[in-house]
């Protein structure tokens, strides 16, 4: 069998060019010809919000990755698809994200089924934008109507697919649990690196700063007087996509100066192991969400979680068990974080969180889109 995996890689930065390369691959160690398509322009810098898309760290793993494709050069989108034909893949997997990649990614499979039809898989991390984007029903459908059968990261995505097509073909297997950002380190050399004391309590918001995924609720959780009497050092680590005046007045405004450490920047890949490994909890506020990666993240690396009740989350943080799962508000988040302290849950919580990475495999991703594919035929 050949597949071919079609989205950003190497060297584009970011979550789903993290997926497409572990899931590149967890094929290739199940013995199947893989190589990924990927972008050599994939956003207009007007259009980026953040300092730089692309990375100094390369793949943790050989794959042979082909940059040929621009998300707004219909030529490239010709020079893609010819390519994809020369190669001849018994399935293609595409990566959808947003419907601004919708027109490039579309097109090619539409010019790729004029002379053959190899099988088309979506891995659909979202179907629905988290902030309303113009034309994005129209341009999803474009997209997904080329596809031959879905795989969903969460339930709530896979219920979003009925709004656009009627193909039966979707299934919902869990994001699997990230490995290539190192293995895990002591608390007290990671707290070294990052020059936090070890006996500092210390909960991390990762990733980048968007309004939806609700940095403002965990700022006024932090705030709140049960919180505040906890002395808890909060870590911000990551780039601001949004205005971050504002989280700096709010920050001041709530007199929590001392207890937030802002970061502002995209974490590389080979620091992300020592945040997480020097954070008691992950606490991931988001007001809106389908999966994420960083719960991923926090699974590999063993941390309790604290998410909100939206989207798919809940499916992944059991509560009470490896985390928490709370009300979009602050009051709700600050009586979780209140509990895990006074209740000593960090041991308890951590080893459970290891019990339950098997059930987030890339095995099992593998074996999903293997077993659609061949129900296709």
């Amino acid at each position: 069998m050949k597949a071919l995996l079609l989205g950003p890689a190497y060297p584009l930065r970011g979550g789903i060019a993290n997926f497409n390369e572990s899931l590149a691959v967890a094929f290739i160690k199940n013995s199947i010809d893989t190589h990924i398509v990927s972008f050599y322009f994939q956003y207009p810098s007007f259009l980026f919000p953040g300092k730089t898309q692309f990375t100094k760290n390369k793949p943790a793993h050989f794959i042979e990755i082909k940059s040929i494709l621009s998300s707004i050069n219909p030529i490239s989108w010709y020079k893609t698809a010819r390519y994809i034909e020369q190669e001849n893949p018994d399935v293609i997997i595409v990566q959808y994200w947003m419907p601004f990649m919708a027109p490039a990614l579309g097109s090619v499979l539409r010019l790729i089924r004029r002379k053959r039809a190899p099988k088309v898989i979506a891995i659909v991390h979202n179907a629905k934008p988290h902030e309303k984007q113009p034309g994005a029903t129209m341009l999803t459908k474009y997209f997904l109507n080329v596809c031959h059968g879905y795989i969903c990261l969460s339930k709530s995505v896979l219920k979003d697919l009925d709004e656009f097509t009627v193909n039966p073909n979707k299934i919902f297997t869990p994001h699997p649990v990230y490995d290539i950002f190192g293995d895990k380190v002591p608390k007290n050399e990671a707290r070294k690196y990052l020059s936090i004391g070890l006996q500092e309590r210390v909960i991390c918001f990762f990733g980048i700063i968007r309004k939806y995924k609700g940095l403002e609720l965990l700022l006024n959780a932090m705030a709140n007087p049960s919180v505040r009497d906890l002395n808890l050092k909060l870590i911000v680590a990551g780039e601001f996509y949004d205005n971050k005046q504002f989280y700096y007045d709010l920050v001041k405004t709530l007199n929590i100066e001392s207890n937030v450490v802002f970061t502002d920047r995209y974490i590389p890949t080979s620091e992300v192991k020592y945040y997480f490994c020097a954070s008691d909890m992950i606490v991931q506020p988001y007001s809106d969400a389908t999966q994420s990666g960083v719960t991923q993240i926090a699974y590999n690396f063993e941390r309790p979680m604290l998410v909100t009740n939206v989207g798919g989350l809940a499916e992944i943080v059991f509560h009470n068990h490896t985390g928490y799962v709370t009300e979009v508000n602050a009051e709700s988040i600050a009586l979780s974080i209140s509990d895990f302290y006074l209740n000593h849950r960090e041991e308890e919580m951590s080893a459970n969180v290891a019990m339950e990475q098997y059930r987030f495999s890339w095995h099992n991703m593998v074996d999903a889109i293997l077993n659609l594919t061949e129900n296709l035929q």
